[in-house]
């Protein structure tokens, strides 16, 4: 079916400046710029005084789960995202060897959600890219290949350092995962198991990654006291590998790292400066969100959430982590220290019992459970089987704009699909960027910021065909209103659609038209070099 978005200012991802023409799309391409008449049969949708740009693209998402099981995303869908980029922080969904099926369920259910509706013996990336073919997704998916998962294929899931035979292990089982179409590797170095990868494992790993042209999307082993020293470490490696280094969610966490920014930053304009590919993407709050868990030293998630729980349950070992808590570990993100028992809220559950909890910060869990904040909260995390998310208060109005500045930056999400009251970045991410930073405070134009959301994270990837509005592009089309658009949900009340996506197409079928969902689910699986 061809559509004509008429009279619309189309702003093309490029970051040029915006011009008003039409628009025409057939067969889900589009076709032509300029001022048309409409032809018989054609859609013609009405752009006046609205913003026609390229579908916005999300590089860090953890719908994973949730487009099979929720496949409309209409958090995605409503908020103008077009394409998104699954497989992230290193523990996500495939690779999945059928013996570790239900552990490793376990280990992801903070990030990703959890359910027995679906036959997880997909086993690898291929059999998971076609179960999400299967359930036709309203947005475009891209997968990366996380880490962990590599890992507990070919090591199970010990707390230890690989050997050499185990790297070379890995690197296969990558070397074969990216051969099915995805875009790179990804790792999430607090997380289990990727924290006990080291420099000399994930080098070899971003050589096989660099070699089939993918990029190397990290969540760095510390963003709050060590945050120089995990800096170089992502710069070494990068510049041993040849792999374009793109950094998941840039932040300094805690008031007294604020200071490190400039020099963390400087660090990544000398490794750029030497020919290194830097990127990074970054979501529009001082806050963050991922499971609980993570609050836990390393040491306790050793061998996996069964070996968590075993630990959580001996009084001796709940002391030591309390003792780790006040104390810290070198090396190690002590979410307590940085943001504070007071700071960190748990936004989900698995179970009804522990429904009050949600909302609650963790000074309030152990006042409403009559016990010390610690104790409660390991109590919680152990009756939740570790399936608990939170979001975490750490940065600074200041440091969202200098991030949101960078020309290394572009938009994401990082939106946990998990229920409860989650992050209201999964509702209202790109839409933030617009109404608070462009139009209100203008930090930036219009067109850069629309870069930041299209064309930049197309670069970034190598997404081909997508990002921009250009002839023989898929067409992935947001409208907005630039007068109205805003987010609307607050961490209190964060489950709210935005304001001002008028409309937003996906490869050629409306899933958003005045405002209303139309269901369409028309997203594509999207793989590397096809």
């Amino acid at each position: 079916m061809k559509t004509l978005f008429k009279n619309g200012t189309i702003v093309d991802g490029t970051g040029a400046p915006g011009f008003v023409a039409d628009l025409r799309v057939d067969h889900g391409r589009i076709v032509g710029f300029g001022s048309f008449t409409a032809d018989f049969g054609e859609q013609v949708y009405d752009a006046t005084g609205k913003i026609v740009c390229p579908g916005f693209i999300d590089t860090h998402t953890h719908s994973d789960l949730a487009a099979i099981v929720a496949p409309a995303l209409s958090a995605k869908i409503r908020q103008g995202i077009t394409s998104e980029l699954l497989g992230q922080d290193g523990v996500a969904m495939a690779p999945l060897p059928e013996q570790y099926i239900a552990a490793w369920r376990k280990n992801i259910a903070g990030l990703d959600g959890d359910t027995d509706t679906i036959d997880w013996k997909y086993q690898d990336t291929e059999g998971y890219l076609k179960l999400l073919a299967a359930h036709r997704p309203a947005t475009n998916l891209a997968s990366l290949v996380p880490h962990g998962n590599v890992r507990i294929e070919a090591m199970g899931l010990e707390g230890k350092k690989a050997s050499r035979r185990q790297v070379a292990a890995m690197c296969r089982i990558l070397e074969r995962e990216l051969q099915a179409g995805a875009y790179g590797l990804s790792t999430g170095l607090i997380y289990n198991p990727c924290a006990f990868g080291d420099i000399y494992e994930l080098i070899e790993l971003c050589k096989v990654t660099h070699q089939y042209g993918g990029v190397f999307v990290v969540h760095q082993r510390s963003e709050a006291d060590d945050i120089i020293a995990s800096t170089r470490e992502l710069i070494a490696i990068a510049q041993q590998s040849g792999v374009a280094l793109h950094i998941s969610h840039m932040k300094v966490c805690g008031r007294k790292n604020w200071g490190l920014i400039d020099e963390m930053l400087g660090l990544l304009e000398a490794a750029q400066a030497s020919g290194i590919r830097v990127s990074f993407d970054h979501y529009p709050y001082v806050a963050g969100s991922t499971m609980l868990g993570v609050i836990l030293p390393p040491w306790v998630h050793a061998g996996g959430t069964e070996k968590l729980l075993e630990r959580l349950a001996s009084p001796q070992l709940r002391q030591r982590i309390i003792d780790d808590f006040e104390n810290g570990i070198a090396g190690w993100d002590n979410f307590i220290d940085f943001a504070g028992i007071d700071q960190i809220f748990i936004t989900s559950v698995k179970t009804d019992k522990n429904r009050d909890t949600i909302g609650k910060n963790l000074a309030e869990l152990g006042q409403m459970r009559g016990k010390d904040p610690y104790n409660a909260t390991f109590d919680l995390l152990f009756e939740e089987e570790n399936a608990v998310g939170m979001v975490d208060f750490y940065g600074s109005e200041e440091h969202v704009v200098k991030f949101l500045c960078r020309p290394e930056q572009n938009v994401c999400t990082d939106g946990l699909m998990g229920g409860g009251k989650p992050h209201p970045r999964v509702f209202g991410a790109f839409p933030r960027v617009l109404g608070k930073y462009v139009r209100e405070e203008k930090c930036l134009s219009w067109e850069a910021a629309i870069r930041k959301m299209t064309g930049k994270p197309a670069e970034v990837l190598g997404l081909a065909g997508r990002g921009l509005l250009r002839t023989g592009y898929a067409a992935d089309i947001v409208v907005l209103d630039p007068a109205t658009v805003i987010d609307k949900g607050t961490f209190i009340d964060p489950n709210q659609y935005p304001e001002g996506i008028a409309a937003v197409m996906v490869n050629g079928a409306f899933a958003l038209l005045d405002g209303f969902e139309t269901y369409a689910r028309s997203g594509a699986i999207l793989r590397k070099g096809v």
